[in-house]
């Protein structure tokens, strides 16, 4: 494996887990809800079919690692571009948005990582918009 900035190389499905888990992050708290809409996510979309469920604390403890940087987010968003293809930008928007809206309310602080997010992946804004809509519908209570 390829090392970046001290962090292994990621498959194009870690990097999907690793920008849910940093969203999850973002806010110093890892709820509950969270955790639950990511394993829901691993467990059900076909995107992670071949995704070995084993290597999540590992991705976990790289995000976790890197965040404790100085320069740690621009590291994971450079592991994450690494990993993925720039056709999956918007399905990693989308997953982070699901796992932000996933308590029901999305803090300032999971809206700013949101918004970097979408300047990083160069996700169009009508895009965006309509990708974080399906998400609050989807994850809206009675």
């Amino acid at each position: 494996m390829t090392e970046t900035s001290s962090a292994p190389a990621l498959s194009p499905q870690d990097a999907l887990v690793a920008l849910m888990i940093t969203v999850s992050a973002s806010d110093s708290t890892i709820r509950t809800s969270e955790l639950l809409t990511i394993q829901a996510i691993v467990n059900h979309l076909p995107i992670f079919a071949d995704f070995d469920e084993d290597r999540l604390e590992g991705i976990a403890q790289t995000v976790f690692d890197l965040l404790e940087e100085e320069d740690g987010l621009d590291a994971i968003f450079g592991l994450i571009k690494a990993a993925l293809p720039v056709t999956h930008y918007e399905t990693a928007y989308a997953l982070g948005c699901d796992v932000a809206a996933a308590d029901g309310t999305v803090l300032q602080t999971e809206l700013e990582l949101l918004r970097e997010i979408r300047y990083e992946f160069e996700i169009d804004p009508l895009h965006a918009a309509a990708i974080e809509r399906a998400a609050r519908a989807r994850h809206l209570r009675l």
